[in-house]
C-alpha cells in the first residue's frame, strides 16, 4: 500500500509542476506567433517594404 501511495504522490507532483506548465505555455505562444507570421507573411512584407520605400523617398 505504501508504494502505491508513493507512486500516486509522484504522479501528482509531476502533473502539478509549475515549471513544466510555463514551458508548455511558452511553446504554445511561440507556435501561435509563428503561425500568425506565416499566415500574414505577404501583408507584413508589403507593409515593411512600403515603410522603407517612404523613408527612402523622404531622404530620411
Amino acid at each position: 500500500m505504501k508504494t502505491i501511495t508513493k507512486i500516486r504522490h509522484k504522479i501528482r507532483m509531476k502533473l502539478c509542476n509549475k515549471k513544466g506548465m510555463e514551458l508548455v505555455q511558452v511553446a504554445i505562444l511561440i507556435g501561435i506567433a509563428v503561425a500568425v507570421g506565416i499566415i500574414f507573411k505577404t501583408s507584413i512584407v508589403d507593409f515593411v517594404n512600403r515603410i522603407f520605400g517612404n523613408l527612402d523617398a523622404a531622404n530620411f
